[in-house]
């Protein structure tokens, strides 16, 4: 029996944004059993010369979104990763044709789930999950939100959990200076400010603990606004006088480096503005290293941290985010057990069982399919 393929639109490298890294994740992962997996990568000005691109999407063509439909077509199962800022169109609803001329059957997996979406967005979701066979989100928060929220049928939506890559190998030795680790695309709403402020109270502890921003400023911001935001957090950090325990590292995080990063952090911390955000990979990438989290209130962190493997404060209170900070680095106990139970939580979360779950869903699919010929 001929192997199962799968055609997946999304962006992809050399694209940096976290949906070209997850969606490489999960194919890569996907492929490790045999499947056969080909990319349509929405096209972002560059070209890709990875063997697993088979074609691009150019936002606003009808052409290319024919040509798009086509590519997919000729896989058994097609899986679009959903954002709104990624296609054509307002709002990106591009996408929306896309799905529609689609044969084959459809997994969207929706990245965002907004809980006050414009009369547009929201529209837009719902004609997407119509039309698609199965809607995937990543959390419970996001399925409670898409169900009671948008007018979608139930059945459809599945909840399949953000993969990670869980590190291998000896764990890695940490410096001797504590250190609270935010990493990602760094731009406005990272939240960074709130970290540098918690430092300006936890320089009287020992080792004078180090806080480290690793990533690059996001490719829109860049483009946008150069690097006012990094430039603003190294001025707060020295009119605090705590610039000699922050950080910036702009080096983008490859996957295979960044479990070693995120070993080597005493706290990871997810200081994010947002109040919205139902899905974080920064947030399953530190539970599945094993590491203690503090983060702001967003729904994904209270889902997650909700047993033990993290602390959640208000996104209001920097007491209580300088509170939370000091308490994992002063309390061993405290973080060992935290880090004891992101690692019981990380199984889940590998990209092997990730994978899984969605060609198990791909199957089911077909099965379906099948039985309406």
């Amino acid at each position: 029996m001929r192997p199962l393929s799968v055609g997946v639109l999304s962006t992809y490298a050399p694209t940096h944004c976290g949906l070209a890294t997850f969606t490489a994740a999960l194919c890569d992962a996907i492929c490790a059993d045999g499947t056969e997996v080909s990319v349509v990568r929405v096209a972002d000005g560059g070209r890709s010369t990875r063997d697993r691109v088979v074609g691009e999407l150019v936002k606003g063509s009808a052409r290319s979104i024919a040509a798009t439909c086509e590519l997919l077509n000729q896989h058994d199962v097609a899986v679009i990763q959903h954002e709104y800022g990624i296609y054509g169109g307002v709002d990106g609803d591009d996408v929306v044709d896309v799905i529609e001329g689609l044969r084959v059957p459809s997994i969207v997996v929706a990245h965002t789930v907004l809980k006050h979406p414009t009369p547009h967005q929201r529209s837009v979701l719902e004609s997407i999950a119509a039309m698609a066979d199965r809607v995937v989100v990543m959390s419970e928060a996001a399925r409670r939100r898409l169900c009671d929220g948008f007018d979608v049928d139930s059945r459809k939506v599945i909840t399949i959990p953000h993969g990670a890559a869980l590190p291998s190998g000896p764990a890695q030795k940490r410096p001797s200076r504590p250190t609270l680790l935010t990493w990602g695309l760094l731009g406005p709403g990272k939240g960074v400010e709130r970290v540098i402020d918690s430092m300006t109270s936890l320089k009287d502890l020992p080792g004078r603990p180090n806080y480290l921003v690793a990533g690059q400023t996001h490719p829109k911001v860049l483009a946008d606004d150069g690097e006012a935001y990094r430039d603003a957090r190294k001025d707060q950090a020295r009119r605090r006088g705590v610039a000699d325990s922050v950080n910036f590292d702009s080096r983008y995080w490859s996957v295979s480096k960044l479990p070693a990063l995120i070993q080597s952090a005493s706290v990871v911390v997810l200081p994010y503005d947002s109040t919205d955000q139902v899905t974080s990979g920064v947030l399953v990438d530190a539970i599945a290293c094993g590491r203690p989290v503090v983060a702001t209130a967003f729904p994904h962190a209270v889902e997650l941290l909700s047993t033990g493997a993290g602390i959640v404060v208000d996104h209001d209170d920097p007491d209580a985010m300088a509170l939370a900070l000091r308490q994992v680095l002063t309390q061993p106990r405290l973080a060992g057990s935290m880090a004891g139970e992101a690692r019981r939580l990380a199984p889940e979360m590998a990209w092997s069982v990730v994978a899984g779950a969605y060609l198990n869903l791909a199957d089911r699919l077909l099965t379906e399919r099948r039985a309406l010929v």
